[in-house]
């Protein structure tokens, strides 16, 4: 039995559950992609699943509905899997824990993936539905969104109809997204020089730290732990030596790391001063964050006497002014619109590669105009040069423009104001979503953006709205059910 028994739209819960039983992690997606496969075989529909595991399935139009231009339905099958530390569960292997919370679903110790779950769970009951009225339907499930939107890009379009899309990508019912940033990840490889040290070995965590979606949350300024790692290092080597042993911190370049470890030797006389160094610098951030991101903390634990290999004195020194030098946060606001982050970068993953002897670093670079992103790409690529390092950026996608004229926004406009009596917040944001890769795929496309509330989406605090879920369900098959736009 499952928490979600009973509640409305019943299926679309159904198939929610469903979904959270099939591990889909970014890059893991082979289970979930075969379920929809099986899907339409088991509902008599056509499908298609490309190389990379993106499935396209069509629906003919109900009675009525023929003569209706086609609509497509979009979403992602991939969400950011992340765990607290204390969980056991594989996220590869095992499904996800659902718990029920007031008018909130989210699930025990992990992220929910209602980001973009939902999305493929409202699909799946309107196809499924033979009630529901509309005009033929292509359904568009992409594969590996949260890692550069890679699906999106390999994704072959050529044989759809529809010119009018309903992205369910967004996570605040009530704001139609019309626009969006473009981005890119740049990761970088700094190379290390190692030898065997002798030392105290002590485990740094930089922790308790907030998080969230580097593109929804980048402007509340809360701590990214890779980058206030780098500035405790900073301070550490230019007082002392610091030997690196390892290095781990974030999950995916377009999450705010909350958490950096790191293992480091020291001299067994630099003890007391290694630990009031570290004690400084947690009181300096901790009154810096207080507001921004309150529980921020610095742990250090002595593991006693070791020998290992790690990095020298001056390739750990190196590191550390790379990671004081990188540009991280909002670089620019919008002077269009008002409270629109322009341009920014987020360095998501840190970690040393001792097999490889090198650091690698991957950083999620975003804005609204074309020529920002390249010119920041170049400024981080500088940096790294600089640094002795080397660079390598992928997953580019273009910025989604805002349409002047947009028939079908019009539609889903007046649909809201139907039903809800006051018009929908239509907002640009700096979020990157597929639509600006499908609109180049597909000439003139009219498309939206929506989705029910969700707080903390990529975070292990992801929380879904019930009640949301079932208003914009209602909200689409209105649309849906709507002709002669």
């Amino acid at each position: 039995m499952s928490v979600l028994d009973g509640m409305q739209p019943e299926r679309v819960w159904h198939y929610f559950s469903e979904i959270c039983k099939i591990p889909h992690g970014s890059g893991n997606v082979k289970g979930i992609s075969d379920y929809l496969v099986n899907f339409a075989k088991e509902h008599g529909l056509s499908y298609k699943q490309d190389e990379m595991l993106n499935v396209i399935i069509k629906k003919d139009a109900t009675p009525g509905y023929e003569k209706e231009a086609p609509i497509i339905l979009q979403g992602h099958m991939d969400m950011v899997a992340v765990k607290t530390p204390e969980s056991s569960i594989d996220m590869k292997k095992d499904g996800l824990t659902l718990c029920v919370e007031g008018d909130y679903l989210y699930a025990k110790d992990t992220s929910l993936g209602g980001d973009d779950g939902i999305a493929v769970a409202y699909a799946l009951a309107i196809l499924e539905s033979g009630e529901i009225a509309h005009p033929a339907l292509e359904v568009i499930v992409t594969v590996d969104e949260e890692v550069g939107m890679d699906g999106a890009r390999a994704i072959d379009l050529t044989g759809l109809q529809g010119k009018r899309m309903l992205n369910i990508d967004s996570e605040e019912e009530g704001i139609f997204l019309t626009s969006c940033a473009g981005g890119g990840c740049i990761r970088t490889y700094l190379p290390v020089d190692v030898k065997e040290v002798e030392g105290i070995a002590c485990r740094i965590s930089v922790e308790g730290l907030l998080g969230g979606h580097s593109g929804e949350m980048i402007d509340k300024e809360r701590g990214n732990s890779n980058c206030l790692m780098g500035r405790l290092l900073y301070r550490l080597t230019g007082q002392m030596p610091i030997y690196l042993k390892e290095l781990e911190g974030g999950l995916a370049d377009n999450a705010i790391p909350r958490r950096t470890i790191a293992q480091v030797l020291i001299d067994g006389d630099k003890e007391e001063l290694f630990k009031d160094i570290v004690q400084k610098v947690e009181a300096e951030i901790q009154t810096e964050l207080a507001t921004k991101d309150p529980d921020f903390e610095i742990t250090v634990v002595t593991l006693g006497e070791d020998k290992a290999v790690c990095t020298e004195e001056e390739s750990t020194a190196n590191l550390a002014s790379y990671l004081m030098a990188l540009p991280n946060g909002v670089q620019a606001m919008s002077a269009d619109v008002k409270g629109l982050v322009e341009t920014s970068l987020n360095l998501g993953i840190l970690k040393y590669d001792a097999e490889e002897q090198e650091i690698t670093c991957a950083i999620s670079v975003r804005s609204c105009i074309e020529s920002a992103k390249k010119a920041l790409l170049d400024k981080v690529s500088a940096v790294t040069e600089l640094a002795g390092g080397h660079y390598a950026v992928s997953g580019e996608y273009p910025g989604w423009a805002y349409r002047v004229e947009s028939p079908f926004r019009d539609l889903c406009v007046s649909v809201y104001e139907e039903m809800y009596g006051r018009k929908p917040v239509l907002r640009a944001i700096h979020a990157g979503l597929e639509c600006g890769i499908i609109a180049s795929k597909i000439e003139d496309l009219d498309c939206i953006s929506i989705g029910p509330d969700m707080e903390d989406i990529h975070t292990t605090e992801e929380k879904l709205s019930i009640s949301s879920t079932a208003r914009v369900w209602d909200f689409i098959i209105k649309v849906l059910s709507k002709k002669d736009y």
